[in-house]
């Protein structure tokens, strides 16, 4: 049974930063492109970051440059480390894995809240 457990959300002032979770089993996340979501209130889910099996990174304009997706395999854990912090960054944050068939896994999310 696939699982992926998000941890490290919490409230935060803007300027500050947090570090995301994603502890997965049943996977390995080493042959997944594992990706960080985030939903705010009354919007769509969107693509925040992605890690693939080469290490390459991709990011979401509003994110480039403050935010950085890593991933630890003998850990087995994708991290999403969030630097100088937006209220626009506000949001309940998920992680992704994706196979190479497209076939997605979803962990339950974490919450995000960043405001003064």
């Amino acid at each position: 049974q696939v699982q992926l457990v998000e941890s490290g959300g919490g409230s935060v002032q803007p300027g500050g930063s947090l570090r995301l979770s994603c502890a997965a089993s049943g996977i390995s996340v080493s042959f997944y492109v594992m990706g960080w979501y985030r939903q705010a209130p009354g919007k769509q889910r969107e693509l925040v970051a992605t890690i693939s099996r080469d290490y390459s990174t991709n990011y979401v304009d509003s994110v480039r440059g403050r935010f950085t997706i890593s991933r630890d395999n003998a850990k087995n854990t994708v991290y999403l480390q969030m630097d100088s912090l937006k209220p626009e960054d506000t949001a309940d944050y998920y992680c992704n894995a994706r196979s190479i068939l497209n076939y997605n896994f979803w962990g339950k999310g974490t919450q995000v809240t960043v405001s003064s």
